[in-house]
């Protein structure tokens, strides 16, 4: 039996690492069976005792591991005194190590859970005339309670007063060479470097920008994609499930020279809109729901189906019209759903995407970004 005194300290880590269980029987050592009372009934044992001439004593080892948590097991009474006193013998000090090791590694097994924290990433790129209203405060309130914020700053992307307008070529090219720009050093090198476990991303900018920033984020981050909620204004979901489906259309058509997506979710795009742009030899899939609007998306259930959706979409696409061919998409949707469409291209697999803006200055859809696998190439 013990005579050394163990630290307060030492015990409740040992209580801890046991889950106050004994680490022989797996008993629990604070409730009586028969009264179902409520008490200690534990003893702290050595493995290797704390005299040399104790049960399993050594001559230098005993005084080194005296209060060693590695040498203590928590046991409840039975067994404390089978170890060291009934059967010795039997329980050599490999063999109470290793049952010591197993209880604990059981324990932290059954009880640990992954890591809630989560950085929120903010990109805000300018709009028209109006700039993103994004701010670490109201993106924060969002993932509470699944998830809670990693720090304290939000990590932030996209231009601050850009004098570029989207109706500019030069607006394009500056502001997609700024997002990996800053993505490459505030989101890629810490997630290498295991300084991120997770996203959690709030984002207002032009969909071809969304989708370039889904590119960069992939399917292979763990993130979550927030939507900007009208009434009231929030980012945090408002619905469980809204019953939203999404159908995808193909052409009516035989197969033309040209092929265009034409994804009519938050507002109805006409096709003779992108034949305007295309020319009449285009073949014009359309992904879309029942009745397009911008206050549908209130779920992450809706979000996930839009995922499907879109990867749906891909593959019918290029199954039917091959790999090489460049896909041209035009974009009505709502935010998240934008950045999920770039997440869900994958770079080997996916044909290359020429992506679409409204821009009422012009007067119609002007070519924006395109998204290839060679280079992710940063061309207009």
């Amino acid at each position: 039996m013990s005579v050394t005194y163990i630290p307060d300290k030492i015990k409740f880590i040992l209580w801890g690492k046991s889950a106050g269980r004994c680490q022989y029987c797996n008993h629990p050592i604070y409730l009586d069976d028969f009264t179902q009372a409520e008490f200690n009934s534990s003893y702290i044992a050595h493995i290797v005792a704390d005299q040399p001439n104790g049960p399993r004593g050594h001559a230098t080892e005993s005084e080194r591991l005296k209060a060693d948590i590695s040498n203590l097991m928590l046991l409840c009474d039975v067994h404390h005194r089978l170890i060291d006193r009934e059967d010795v013998t039997g329980h050599s000090v490999d063999r109470l190590r290793k049952m010591k090791a197993e209880h604990e590694d059981r324990v932290s097994t059954l009880t640990e859970q992954p890591s809630r924290k989560s950085h929120i990433v903010l990109y805000g790129a300018r709009i028209a005339q109006n700039d993103s209203p994004l701010s670490w405060s109201h993106a924060h309130t969002a993932i509470i309670p699944k998830r809670y914020p990693a720090d304290r700053k939000a990590i932030e992307m996209g231009f601050q007063n850009s004098s570029f307008a989207d109706h500019e070529p030069a607006f394009w090219a500056a502001e997609r060479t700024n997002l990996n720009r800053n993505f490459e050093r505030l989101v890629k090198r810490p997630i290498t470097d295991g300084h991120i476990e997770h996203l959690s991303v709030c984002a207002i900018a032009p969909q071809p920008l969304l989708i370039e920033l889904g590119r960069l984020i992939s399917d292979l981050r763990h993130a979550d994609i927030y939507q900007l909620q009208r009434e009231p204004t929030t980012w945090r979901w408002v619905s469980d499930d809204d019953g939203i489906e999404f159908k995808l259309s193909p052409p009516p058509h035989e197969k033309k020279k040209n092929v265009a997506l034409n994804v009519s979710l938050s507002a109805n795009v006409d096709n003779t809109r992108i034949h305007d742009v295309l020319g009449d030899d285009t073949s014009v899939w359309m992904l879309t729901i029942e009745q397009p609007n911008n206050n549908f998306l209130k779920s992450p259930k809706t979000l996930a189906k839009f995922r499907v959706a879109a990867r749906t979409a891909l593959n019918a696409i290029k199954t039917e019209h091959g790999q090489d061919t460049v896909l041209n998409v035009f974009p009505a949707m709502p935010v998240a759903t934008a950045v999920e469409f770039g997440r869900v291209w994958q770079p080997k697999a996916d044909m290359k995407m020429v992506i679409y803006d409204q821009n009422r200055t012009k007067g119609g859809f002007i070519e924006t970004l395109t998204i290839e696998d060679k280079d992710y190439s940063q061309g207009v």
